[in-house]
């Protein structure tokens, strides 16, 4: 029983309802696990050990008093900790925030609980959720269970980390420009980046109010170690909310459409050259797809370049707005990732050219739309190469040098579109995890993670593993 860490959520939630296992047991053997791997690989920054223990409890008695039961009663999750919970400090990796306390639950937490999950853990972040590597001023850099001296992505580490290393079975991120699918790929794991209004987002800390860059891009989502688990936690936090007047119902299997599917398979990308690995591994994912009868074509969404180009004007022309007063509270750090952007995106001139930006956002999604009808799942790489170092983002001196890494990620965001990281094979020469990205039509998460899951299943990367240092 004492391994019970190492199940699926979904198996667990099934145990629980069947009483093979207790919640008390499932939580029990999670803290054990967090105490015995998280010193080295610092994912886990606060643990909710008596909250956690009595919710347990709670959850149990449930069970044998007869009540009705959520889809996840007594599985324990880790949020990130820019993701409000109630009583406790939303940090967002920053000293300024450390105590920061919110007085309510996120959407997303308020409904897991409804689903019957456990908070467990708050996890780590970069200041402010800014970088695509984990490293608080803080609570220090998260190291990524695969190898120490490579990046467990960000600014979703902390949960990805716990949950390759198996402290957790499930866990909240979020993504404004690739932040779900960033540590997935790096780590091994599942997420996906919903649909924008598909899942509710609303904050107290640091304030309610969004830059509209955020209400346009910034999505919360479910992370995993199988594709089964991230659907199974995006059925229970989907839906309208009335603190997200941008939230939707709607379901999340949507009408059925021409098999065969026909898939739009990018092995190379205009302007980013991939690694070999990285383009054997979206060759494998095509393969898996096409070898379970889907129609598998090398085809590339119409100005795709131009979409990467679009993400980052409007998000560092919007939030430019107020930035004075937020430049000297950043981390050095922080500060000179910021600054790739800073310098190399021109601030709007005026009100004119910033609604032409948000005019050629409105092109390109007609664009792609079209594209999708023809080509309703779209396959490709998470990054262009390999996971590499720490602080790889701020090594790479610009911003076209770090884009070229991680430009893959930011089309969906810009577009509002759903995109799964699934891992689609172990790099030979180093044994990282090499993650692929699927991608389709706005609310068709279902196609996006019927195809994850079939590339899951013939790429056989097994988690979670013990820390290899």
């Amino acid at each position: 029983m004492s391994e019970v860490w190492r199940l699926s959520a979904s198996e667990m939630a099934r145990q629980v309802a069947a009483g093979e296992v207790t919640s008390r047991e499932l939580v029990e053997a999670h803290l054990d696990r967090i105490e015995a791997v998280n010193p080295r690989i610092n994912a886990v920054i606060r643990v909710l050990r008596d909250e956690a223990l009595k919710a347990a409890a709670d959850a149990d008695r449930k069970r044998w008093e007869g009540a009705p039961l959520g889809p996840l009663h007594g599985v324990p999750f880790t949020i990130k900790d820019c993701i409000d919970v109630a009583g406790l400090p939303t940090s967002w990796g920053t000293e300024l925030l450390a105590e920061a306390v919110s007085p309510v639950d996120a959407p997303v937490v308020e409904k897991m609980r409804t689903a019957g999950a456990i908070p467990i853990g708050r996890t780590n972040l970069p200041d402010f959720a800014m970088r695509p590597s984990t490293d608080s001023s803080l609570y220090g850099i998260t190291r990524n269970p695969w190898d120490q001296d490579r990046t467990a992505g960000g600014s979703s580490g902390g949960d990805a980390a716990a949950l390759v290393s198996g402290m957790t079975p499930i866990g909240l991120g979020s993504d404004l420009g690739g932040s779900l699918r960033n540590p997935a790929n790096a780590c091994g794991i599942v997420s996906i980046r919903p649909s924008a209004g598909r899942v509710p987002v609303a904050q107290q800390v640091p304030g309610p109010d969004q830059h509209i860059s955020n209400q346009l891009m910034n999505v919360q989502g479910p992370m995993a170690r199988t594709v089964g688990d991230v659907r199974l936690v995006l059925e229970a936090i989907i839906g309208a909310h009335p603190r997200d007047p941008w939230s939707i119902d709607a379901p999340l299997a949507g009408k059925p459409i021409g098999w065969p599917i026909r898939v739009a398979v990018m092995t190379a990308l205009p302007g980013s050259p991939l690694e070999a690995a990285v383009a054997d591994a979206v060759r494998g994912a095509a393969d898996a797809l096409s070898n379970a009868g889907y129609d598998v074509v090398e085809a590339c969404p119409p100005r795709y370049e131009e979409a990467i180009e679009a993400w980052g004007q409007i998000i560092v022309g919007d939030q430019r707005f107020g930035a004075d007063g937020v430049l000297p509270l950043l981390s050095p750090a922080t500060l000179r990732y910021f600054n790739f952007y800073l310098d190399g995106i021109p601030p709007f001139a005026d009100s004119f050219e910033m609604s032409a930006a948000f005019i050629r956002r409105h092109s390109i999604a007609m664009e792609w739309a079209a594209f999708q009808e023809d080509h309703p799942l779209i396959l490709g790489p998470t990054w262009t190469r390999v996971t590499p170092g720490h602080d790889y983002d701020l090594d790479a001196g610009s911003l076209a040098g770090l884009l070229e890494i991680i430009c893959p990620v930011t089309p969906a965001n810009l577009l509002g579109l759903p995109s799964v990281c699934v891992p689609g094979r172990l790099d030979p020469a180093t044994g990282l995890p090499i993650g692929v990205l699927v991608g389709g039509r706005r609310f068709r998460e279902d196609l996006c993670l019927d195809a994850a899951a079939v590339i899951e299943a013939a790429a056989g990367v097994a988690t979670p593993i013990d820390p290899r240092f």
